[in-house]
């Protein structure tokens, strides 16, 4: 940590000691049941975290939805971050981005025949997904560990690899929402991010430093990048692995954590440049432009631009230009669980909701 950063680390420490009485002010509101949680008959699944950002809950929640969508009517609900709409909005094949959120765009578009809504009244929303004439039978809650309005069957809390929760400081002075003792809400922490080569020693180091109690279960995840494919022709695909060294790659993110997607692209080629903005970033005309310049001025013949699903998602809204739209491609990725331990996660979300869905009789 440099003098600099230090000194304004030391300068947002009291405003965190702000935030920390506020936020336990907040929860034990909510202990003491002064504030209420709503439980409701159908399965709800919370995905979150205890960070701002960066933890890989789309592809997460992804995971979810593959390994649950084919026996049961999987809903999922979002407060669509950023998006331009107000109250309950189910999500069509003609929704946008900017009606929805990128991140409920990219889900409703790869999952066209699961239920996608938003709202910011998690419990309005709960109750909006269950009263329809086809009503849900699991509803997985996108970011919603800090809405204590629901009360989940299971609540999923996210930590990169990369950020441990552990090393970190309460908001402002470090990126945690909650102080690492809200961890002991969580049924599930899924370590996130994780190198695939993961050593016994690392697993174990970081099994001591989050100090679980009995009745939590700890998981280890990596990422797998799938095949590129192009932003105008879905079907026209690329390997990483066609990537040259002489290959040089513009890639443009709006994502709050790119270490391992960094990462991954250098595996293949050194000549990248990063054009990097903020999470959920909303394009403009003159950073469009920006791309579009520096895309030109890379002096080589093979040369292409890559982006993540969920900036492709915002990307769709916008005017690219030509030679951007067609060299650009989107990057997909995947979860992997670490240690043989995929068949013990999905057994035990599996039978939580075939325990408690509605169409558990069948099941």
């Amino acid at each position: 940590m440099g003098r600099t950063t230090m000194k304004l680390y030391r300068l947002l420490v009291p405003l965190s000691l702000f935030y920390k009485a506020w936020v336990w002010v907040r929860n034990k509101l909510f202990d003491w049941r002064v504030l209420p949680s709503e439980e409701f008959d159908v399965p709800i699944i919370s995905i979150g975290n205890l960070t701002v950002g960066g933890t890989g809950k789309t592809p997460h929640t992804e995971y979810l939805i593959n390994l649950l969508k084919d026996e049961y009517k999987v809903a999922i609900l979002s407060r669509g971050y950023k998006r331009r709409s107000r109250g309950f909005k189910m999500a069509s094949a003609e929704s946008s981005s900017k009606e929805i959120g990128d991140e409920p765009y990219q889900i409703k578009t790869k999952f066209p025949g699961v239920q996608v809504a938003v709202d910011a009244n998690r419990r309005h929303g709960i109750h909006e997904l269950c009263n329809r004439s086809a009503p849900s039978d699991v509803v997985l809650l996108d970011d919603a560990f800090q809405h204590r309005y629901v009360k989940p069957g299971i609540s999923i809390v996210l930590m990169d690899y990369n950020r441990p929760i552990y090393e970190d400081a309460l908001l402002p002075a470090g990126m945690l929402r909650e102080p690492m003792s809200s961890l002991e809400r969580a049924h599930v922490i899924i370590v996130t991010k994780c190198p695939k080569d993961l050593k016994p020693i690392d697993f174990r180091v970081v099994t001591k430093h989050l100090d679980l109690r009995p009745y939590q279960r700890l998981y280890f995840t990596t990422f797998n990048y799938g095949n590129m494919f192009s932003f105008n022709e879905p079907n026209r695909q690329k390997m990483l692995s066609e990537l040259s060294p002489q290959t040089h790659v513009l890639l443009v993110t709006g994502i709050a954590s790119t270490v391992s997607l960094v990462e991954k692209i250098y595996e293949y080629t050194k000549h990248v440049t990063h054009m990097e903005y903020a999470d959920h970033h909303s394009f403009t005309l003159s950073e469009l432009r920006d791309i579009s310049k520096t895309y030109a001025a890379i002096d080589a013949e093979d040369k292409l631009v890559i982006t993540t699903e969920k900036d492709a998602a915002r990307l769709r809204t916008c005017s690219l230009d030509e030679n951007i739209a067609n060299n650009l491609y989107i990057l997909p990725v995947k979860v992997e669980f670490l240690q043989e331990q995929e068949n013990k996660f999905n057994h035990y979300i599996i039978d939580y909701v075939s325990k408690n869905s509605r169409n558990r009789i069948v099941h």
